[in-house]
């Protein structure tokens, strides 16, 4: 099935380019792999003028256990009533962590605070339940208002609540930065860019007007969480469980079978609307096996609904880094299959450098989502912008 898609010449006829500036964009993945990814880039919104150094900033076992237990109580609670009291731990957690990545990272640039004029917090997602038409709602836990303060810089944070609220997905919203790496890579056309996280998501970009954008399914998400349910650690390292396991077709067959699979995009995912217990009852190795075999499987669904097939991905995220997992992908899907860094872009610090540049872009008030990527009804921008003064 192909999906004809909306055309974004207009909203990018309007952006000029204007005086790039440094900005420091970070992220907080839904893996919880116990990283803030921290970036810094130095753009005008619409461009990249000059890349930045960039740090996987690491937080604690402790740290973790408490953002775990604060996205469990987020799907008990599913936006019913008052929030649940722990966010207000794990706001403050997220927030200090934010705090000393972003000073830190400065440090290593040999630059001071007044030096960037933005920062973009993207904080947890804890709860994501978009609905279309309007009426959804998404939360990300962070105190932007807290963290410019902090920090001294001017703050971009809530980047998804607009877009939601306007009846969008509220995701994903990297595909605008990602053109433009594809545009700094000479790329575009037949190559698109694949982020596996939590969910993976692709980006589809025609090399000139025409982009698309959406969630194909879980990636990293249920495999570490039936990994660390095992005792086996929080991720499976180099892909190694799954190397020495068997995929379950069947069982593959029966998940796929869920019609969000095949429904037209726009579209996206909370990071627990796919879980581990999808392989309840196989092995260890063999449901680690399975699990990765759904992320390519997915995938392969996802690009049957694109206006062209990509001949190749770039993938960034900490997926690439599982060798079976980019395997299972070039075998299932049919497509070259490339790592990010193997082209010049640093595929850890993609999402963080997307938020630095999405601050940019939301203080000069350009869009962040669009029709063909949240399913937004025009181009909208978005985020809430927090003065450090």
């Amino acid at each position: 099935m192909r999906i004809p898609q909306p055309r974004v010449q207009k909203a990018m006829q309007n952006e000029t380019e204007t005086v790039p500036l440094w900005a420091i964009g970070l992220m907080t993945g839904t893996a919880l792999d116990g990283f803030v990814d921290t970036a810094l880039i130095r753009t005008d919104g619409v461009r990249v003028a000059e890349f930045g150094p960039f740090e996987l900033f690491a937080y604690s076992d402790a740290d973790r256990t408490l953002l775990a237990e604060a996205i469990t109580q987020a799907r008990a609670w599913d936006f019913q009533g008052p929030e649940p009291l722990i966010f207000a731990e794990a706001e403050d957690l997220i927030t200090r962590i934010y705090t000393g990545a972003v000073l830190k990272l400065v440090e290593k640039a040999k630059m001071r605070p007044e030096d960037i004029a933005f920062v973009g917090g993207h904080g947890l997602t804890v709860l994501h339940r978009p609905q279309i038409g309007g009426g959804g709602r998404t939360r990300q836990l962070l105190d932007g208002a807290k963290l410019a303060e902090l920090t001294g810089i001017d703050t971009v944070w809530d980047f998804r609540s607009h877009d939601v609220a306007s009846g969008g997905q509220g995701a994903p919203l990297a595909p605008i930065y990602h053109t433009a790496i594809l545009r700094h890579a000479g790329l575009g056309g037949d190559t698109s860019i694949l982020n596996l996280g939590g969910v993976a998501n692709i980006t589809w970009w025609d090399g000139g007007d025409s982009l698309a954008a959406f969630d194909t399914g879980p990636a990293n998400g249920p495999l570490n969480e039936w990994v660390e349910a095992h005792g086996q650690g929080v991720y499976d390292q180099d892909g190694r469980l799954a190397a020495s396991g068997r995929v379950h077709e069947g069982r593959l067959l029966e998940i796929l079978d869920n019609p969000w699979f095949d429904a037209p995009y726009p579209k996206s995912l909370d990071r627990f609307d796919f879980d581990a217990g999808l392989v309840r009852g196989l092995s260890l190795e063999d449901g680690a096996a399975t699990l990765t075999a759904l992320v390519a499987a997915s995938l392969d669904l996802g690009l049957r609904l694109l206006p062209t097939r990509p001949k190749r991905l770039v993938v960034a995220g900490g997926g690439r880094k599982n060798p079976v997992l980019m395997a299972e992908i070039a075998a299932r899907c049919g497509v070259q299959v490339i790592d990010a860094d193997t082209i010049g872009l640093r595929g850890d610090a993609i999402e963080a450098e997307c938020f630095a540049l999405l601050a940019v872009r939301s203080a000069r008030g350009l869009p962040l989502s669009f029709p063909g990527t949240t399913g937004v009804d025009r181009p909208t921008t978005g985020g809430v912008l927090s003065w450090a003064g």
